[in-house]
């Protein structure tokens, strides 16, 4: 298994489908951080609780600069399935074969993806890491103060 990228390292590139269409993280880094949210499950009562907190506070990851993009093995149809029904105002991307949820360190051993978060700067390379064992996660309010914190 490939190891994830530290911090002050280039974040492996991508492209992935999306409930918004094709995502590419170069381009999304171009001239905005970006937040990759790797979590196990649509409609999992600790997924839906993180995701709709990011999404009540995409305002202030604006602000900041900051991208949210989520990510996990799942199909384009329960991604779509779960943000329409929670308005989920930024793209879920499906990681089908689940190399990029290897390659950055958020697959568990079961073939899940862990919760996880990077911070991938402009120049692509981590800004901020994090893995949080399936019943914790980071509030928007903790990443705001973690990305103030790196500016």
């Amino acid at each position: 298994m490939p190891k994830p990228p530290a911090v002050g390292e280039t974040a492996p590139d991508f492209s992935l489908p999306s409930t918004q269409g094709e995502v590419r993280l170069s381009e999304r880094c171009r001239e905005r951080s970006v937040l990759l949210v790797f979590y196990p499950g649509d409609e999992t009562a600790v997924c839906t609780k993180q995701l709709c907190d990011y999404r009540d506070h995409l305002g202030v990851f604006e602000d900041l600069g900051v991208d949210v993009l989520g990510i996990n093995p799942q199909d384009l149809d329960s991604h779509q399935r779960f943000a329409d029904k929670h308005g989920l105002g930024f793209p879920l991307l499906s990681d089908g074969d689940k190399e990029v949820c290897r390659a950055y360190g958020a697959l568990g051993l079961l073939g899940m993806a862990k919760r996880a978060l990077v911070l991938v700067g402009p120049d692509q390379r981590v800004r901020y890491s994090r893995v949080d064992l399936p019943i914790f996660h980071r509030s928007a309010s903790e990443l705001e103060e973690v990305i103030q914190g790196l500016a």
